[in-house]
């Protein structure tokens, strides 16, 4: 085990909590399952001690790591089958009081199939460009491209068929079916 800076590490853990938790739940939809990654990518961040070239670099080198881990996470059929109760009652309860925009939107993106929540949440939430998710994935470009357009379409239309927003929402406008 290589000895790791202490200060490094936790400069580069404020730097990059964040980034990791968010992509982690982004990935897994499951606050435990995101916990239990964010972990994971510290640990192997503290016994791998790597070097970096750049602050994009060691960026990269967490989003990589945490799109690993979360799918070893899934290689466990358990842990694809699993439906916290915490998780069960926020939905419940969202359920209940209606929710906001924000949170009609939060769940579209993560009821996404992997393919075209992670992109979307590199693009739109950590501000990649479509070139740099394209390495990160290990994916073309244009492949990139097709996924947020899909991506968006897909999340276009369940905030379409959302009763509650075709009427109240200022957010979306509908004329002849279109936003």
């Amino acid at each position: 085990m290589k000895c790791m800076d202490e200060k490094r590490a936790v400069e580069c853990y404020h730097r990059h909590k964040d980034t990791v938790f968010k992509l982690a739940y982004s990935y897994c939809k499951n606050r435990g399952q995101a916990e239990d990654a964010f972990q994971e990518v510290f640990y192997k961040f503290m016994v791998h001690n790597p070097k970096f070239k750049s602050s994009e670099h060691e960026k990269a080198w967490f989003i990589r790591t945490t799109i690993n881990v979360c799918k070893d996470i899934f290689r466990i059929k358990w842990n694809r089958d699993i439906v916290r109760l915490e998780d069960w009652d926020q939905r419940e309860e969202s359920f209940q009081t209606g929710g906001d925009l924000f949170d009609e939107l939060r769940e579209a993106i993560l009821a996404l199939p992997e393919k075209y929540r992670v992109p979307i949440h590199l693009y739109y939430y950590e501000e990649y460009s479509v070139r740099e998710i394209a390495h990160l994935l290990r994916r073309t470009e244009s492949a990139v491209s097709t996924q947020l357009q899909r991506g968006r379409e897909k999340i276009k239309q369940k905030l379409e068929r959302s009763e509650k927003y075709e009427v109240e929402s200022p957010y979306l406008r509908r004329s002849n079916g279109q936003c």
